[in-house]
């Protein structure tokens, strides 16, 4: 399996000019740890996390260093960027690691590792594709080995599963996954309530090349908004 079979295709991005206050709203309502930071041409120049915007919050919290350690610390330009900055590209972490489509898992996950992120832009011509998160690789792994292979057939049934949920269900494409392998589909991510989530399991079951759907999808939580 490469990452190509369990990204995420409908990433949720924003751009330079985003204001820190929309982009944590956006977090908050989509259930998601961070977004990728995209010019016009959908080239990533950054991503900001839950973490990027933590730092202005404790900086905001009132707490102040103590002369000492101003002292040994110094001054770090970059930092007051970071915790002081108003848009997407003041307080993002530039330059993201990505990959491409066909890195296998395997790859991914120890890439993950050695640099401890949570998730990677996939990227294709320059281009963000898609995005993979741990969330994304334990599905991988939870429905066959690393290696396992998947056919070209496993790929098209994936595509028309996300192409029908996306045009003609009504649900929210980008908050679920369809991980395919051997005609075998399963569904994972959010969706509003139980009509959405038997909505999408129809729209696979009538897939032409489906063999079985698993259900995984669950809801989101009262009191998160959506978009």
């Amino acid at each position: 399996m490469q990452a190509a079979d369990i990204m995420t295709r409908n990433v949720i991005t924003v751009g330079p000019d985003s204001e820190v206050r929309e982009i944590a709203t956006l977090l908050l309502e989509n259930g998601i740890s961070a977004v990728p930071v995209v010019d016009a041409n959908d080239k990533v120049l950054g991503i900001v996390s839950e973490g990027d915007l933590m730092r202005r919050v404790e900086n905001g919290s009132g707490r102040r260093k103590s002369w000492w350690l101003k002292l040994v610390a110094g001054h770090d330009p970059a930092d007051y960027v970071k915790s002081h900055g108003r848009l997407a590209h003041e307080v993002m972490t530039r330059d993201p690691i990505t990959i491409d489509e066909e890195m296998p898992l395997h790859k991914i996950s120890t890439l993950l590792e050695k640099h401890h992120i949570k998730r990677v832009p996939v990227v294709t011509g320059g281009k963000l594709v898609g995005i993979v998160s741990r969330s994304n690789l334990l599905r991988g792994f939870s429905v066959a080995e690393p290696d396992a292979s998947v056919t070209s057939d496993d790929r098209e049934i994936r595509k028309a599963i996300l192409k029908e949920v996306d045009e003609h269900t009504g649900v929210l494409v980008d908050r679920i996954n369809v991980i395919v392998t051997e005609g075998r589909v399963q569904l994972w991510g959010l969706v509003e309530n139980q009509q959405e989530k038997m909505a999408v399991q129809v729209a696979a079951e009538n897939t032409s090349g489906v063999k079985a759907v698993e259900n995984n999808l669950g809801f989101i939580p009262r009191g998160v908004g959506s978009i």
